[in-house]
């Protein structure tokens, strides 16, 4: 049994594997910029060994650090007027308390000039749920979510004591502010269905101007979501994202008039967009397949142009002031990179380069609930069959794609063929797909992944006797219920951050996953109480045959730490092989060196028990 932390920081000078390489070297988010200044922008960097906020002035190039803790910041806002960064502090990862400000540039003139402050003075500690800020930099919207309240949304105005607009017992959030200020977009799921949100605008008085909701006949559930208003003072224009078509697209709604624009654009698979800062076209961002590419929409001509970007997955983008774009690419050969259409590196930070990986290979097997979309990397020149790792994403509403992944790679250094499975539950092929796993949770999942074992095990690529099944988060979830549910399947299971203990989980968990989990398994353990136990690991723990590794962080909102110990003391007291690994964080690590330790304990859990390369 081991704890956290010890520093694994190689030598200075000493050799360093690539797989090390890849988590060490600096990595940039795509910068988000301010609507009225956009010279002034805000970035996630890892450059001093943990994730952190950065303000880049783009006219002087000066960048600084804009918060140092000891787990790392990831949530933050830049004010449109470039005045303010907001940002989120919890505790050590637990996901819980307040935003804070300073001024993007230290020591400005003006009031609130200094170090960090309250940024919403009179809210209390809670999960965030949305934030918006007015052009003022005064003015913002913010979003909560507690156990005891459930949703709320405030106005929040400097010098005045916040005014609750919104309370429900269901999960809602803030989606959009407009352009002057005069209208709010929320998302909500009054209906009970966490799934499928609603929209509702409201004043700034909490009075409601418009209503959508595609839920309303029962049998049929379609999402909305905002993806912003138009950047025009005045326009009441809308950008949402629906399902009608079975699938995500874009529509426009004039949210006083109640007309709504269908741009019923002819490409296959997801399809988002946001807003060119003129208001004239929308930045369309597809998905097909586990890949994306951009286009531009002109609204006046309907005329739909592709912007080209090099075949692999876009991340992010976003439409600056000349009409150039920046993008955040990679692909699973190559590192990620921020972007421009005008042909430049965007950001470029210095230090170590990360080494490139093999390229994925696309395979479609026939499931149970239809053709199943796996990605396969394997090392290069290696035939099979080969120890094979299945690393499953989380979610479970996301997806793998064409894109940079050190853990996969790292896999794939040691001798390890690596297969990622879009099963259903995954996003990218449809609203049934994605839809498919309700009342069945995890089961449904582990039928396609089974279905994909058995195409790499009879396909020549996949040594049965060496077959690890892994994942974080819900694919953690789903290594555990594999491992119990699937026992002659898998030699090994590596999770992280998992759902062990499904009943617990629920108990301990943030109140906007208690609703999700309400809408996958159709009421509370109290309600349905035998879909909760065909869907906990728990249940099965005693049929696990395989050695099991464990890795969990303490002060995790989404799979607390009591039910995963729960689990842990089952598989102790029938004496199984296991490992547990508890750190002083949340949902994950945003601590470079945390992060390799854990990976350098699984491939070393691997190695042991499978025999294999030893570690570089």
């Amino acid at each position: 049994m081991t704890e956290s932390n010890g520093s694994t920081s190689p030598e200075r000078g000493g050799d360093m594997p690539d797989w090390e390489k890849r988590f060490r070297a600096p990595r940039v988010s795509l910068p988000d910029w301010a609507e009225d200044a956009p010279h002034r922008s805000l970035f996630v960097s890892n450059a001093t060994g943990t994730y952190e906020l950065y303000a880049w002035d783009r006219v002087t190039g000066e960048q600084r650090q804009v918060t140092n803790r000891a787990n790392g910041t990831t949530e933050g806002v830049l004010s449109p007027d470039g005045e303010w960064i907001w940002w989120f502090d919890d505790t050590d990862g637990d996901e819980f308390g307040i935003w804070r400000r300073q001024r993007f540039v230290p020591g400005a003139s003006g009031a609130g000039s200094g170090p960090d402050e309250p940024a919403a003075p009179g809210l209390e500690p809670s999960y965030p749920a949305g934030l918006a800020i007015g052009r003022d930099g005064r003015t913002a919207v913010v979003g909560r979510s507690t156990d005891q309240d459930g949703s709320t949304i405030h106005l929040v105005r400097a010098g005045r004591d916040p005014v609750e607009i919104y309370r429900h017992r269901e999960s809602a959030g803030v989606g959009d502010l407009s352009h002057d200020g005069s209208l709010i977009a929320i998302e909500h799921t009054e209906h009970g269905d966490a799934m499928h949100s609603a929209l509702r605008v409201l004043r700034p008085d909490g009075s409601t101007v418009a209503e959508l909701d595609d839920t309303k006949d029962g049998t049929v559930e379609l999402g909305l979501e905002v993806l912003g208003f138009a950047p025009v003072d005045g326009d009441t224009r809308l950008l949402i994202g629906h399902q009608r078509r079975g699938r995500w697209e874009p529509l426009v709604w004039d949210v006083a008039s109640g007309e709504e624009t269908d741009l019923q654009l002819d490409l296959p698979g997801d399809v988002a967009a946001e807003w060119y800062p003129d208001g004239s076209a929308l930045l369309i961002v597809h998905g097909f397949e586990a890949r994306s590419e951009l286009f531009r929409y002109d609204l006046a001509t309907r005329e739909l142009v592709r912007v080209p970007t090099p075949p692999g997955t876009v991340s992010g983008a976003t439409a600056r002031p000349d009409g150039t774009v920046e993008y955040l690419w990679s692909s699973a050969a190559e590192p990620p990179v921020v972007r421009s259409t005008s042909g430049r590196v965007v950001l470029d930070p210095p230090g170590i380069r990360a080494p490139g990986s093999v390229p994925v290979e696309d395979v479609w097997v026939d499931g149970p609930g239809g053709r199943i979309h796996a990605l396969v990397q394997r090392p290069a020149g290696a035939s099979g069959p080969l120890p094979t790792v299945f690393d499953i994403h989380g979610g479970p509403t996301w997806h793998d794609s064409d894109s940079f992944a050190a853990g996969p790679a790292a896999w794939v250094d040691h001798g390890y063929a690596v297969v990622r499975v879009n099963y259903r539950g995954s996003t990218g092929y449809g609203r049934e797909w994605t839809d498919a796993l309700k009342h069945r949770v995890g089961l449904i999942e582990l039928e396609d992944i089974a279905a994909v074992r058995e195409w790499a095990v009879s396909s020549g690529l996949a040594d049965p006797e060496r077959l690890v099944l892994t994942g974080g988060s819900w694919g953690g979830y789903l290594t555990l219920l594999g491992l119990g549910t699937q026992p002659e399947l898998w030699t090994i299971g590596i999770a992280a951050v998992p759902v062990a203990d499904y009943v617990t989980a629920y108990h301990d968990e943030m109140e906007a996953l208690k609703a999700m989990d309400r809408t996958l398994l159709g009421g509370t353990p109290e309600e349905v109480p035998e879909r909760f136990e065909a869907s906990s690991p728990l249940t099965y723990v005693d049929a696990v045959k395989a050695p099991v590794y464990i890795s969990a962080g303490v002060n995790d909102p989404r799979c607390p730490i009591r039910q995963v110990e729960n689990y842990v003391n089952r598989l102790a007291a029938r004496g199984a092989v296991h490992e547990v690994y508890r750190y002083d964080a949340g949902h994950g690590s945003l601590v470079v060196d945390e992060r390799i330790k854990q990976v350098r304990l699984e491939l070393d859990f691997a190695a042991r028990h499978l025999g294999g390369r030893a570690l570089g």
